[in-house]
């Protein structure tokens, strides 16, 4: 079976980002293409490490926090980055869990002086 390879276009195109977006990520050290002229080429291993990225931004963790995470598994291996992550998870869901619980008071409140402002209309 063949490596995979993507082009530029292709990687952009893949994980919905932007030119501007995938040459930061390999600028501040997150993914290092393939380079051939001026053309840029990403195979397996940057693939996988994108992947991680998009999660990391999703989940809400920092561009130096996936840096480090990532560097821990080329300096220290997968057991130990597995052991970092646990650690930023558990610290991210209870700042995820805090943001939720002060969402959730304030669409309470919001409802609340929505519901009083309709009584006072009539």
């Amino acid at each position: 079976m063949a490596a995979e390879r993507l082009s530029f276009k292709e990687m952009c195109a893949r994980f919905d980002v932007t030119p501007r977006t995938l040459r930061y990520y390999e600028y501040i050290e997150l993914l290092f293409p393939e380079k051939e002229g001026r053309s840029r080429f990403y195979g397996s291993r940057e693939v996988a490490r994108m992947t991680l990225i998009m999660r990391g931004r999703k989940w809400g963790f920092s561009l130096e926090e996936i840096r480090q995470w990532l560097l821990i598994y080329e300096e220290q291996g997968t057991e130990q980055q597995y052991r970092t992550f646990v650690d930023l998870a558990d610290r991210q869901l209870v700042a995820l869990k805090t943001e939720r619980d002060q969402l959730n008071e304030t669409i309470e409140d919001l409802e609340k002086f929505r519901g009083e402002v309709m009584k006072s209309l009539g």
